[in-house]
């Protein structure tokens, strides 16, 4: 997605969701791809291969986190 359909999806401000991409892409966790307006962002590599460390910190915070990507997922499906 890009920031302004990031906009719309979460129902905040463009300027907040434009800060938030911009400290994760600045971090590694984003990768970018196109260029200024129409850009898009995707995990990175990086986010990818450690998605279990992801899942570990926001269930200490109560977030419910689904990684899709995890074969143990896909065979309960």
């Amino acid at each position: 997605m890009n920031a302004n359909q990031l906009t719309t999806l979460l129902k905040v401000d463009y300027r907040t969701v434009r800060h938030h991409l911009d400290i994760l892409e600045k971090n590694g966790m984003l990768t970018p791809v196109g260029e200024r307006y129409g850009k898009l962002y995707f995990p990175s590599f990086e986010l990818e291969q450690n998605l279990d460390y992801l899942e570990e910190i926001l269930n200490k915070f109560g977030i419910k986190f689904k990684n899709e990507t995890r074969d143990d997922d896909v065979n309960e499906k």
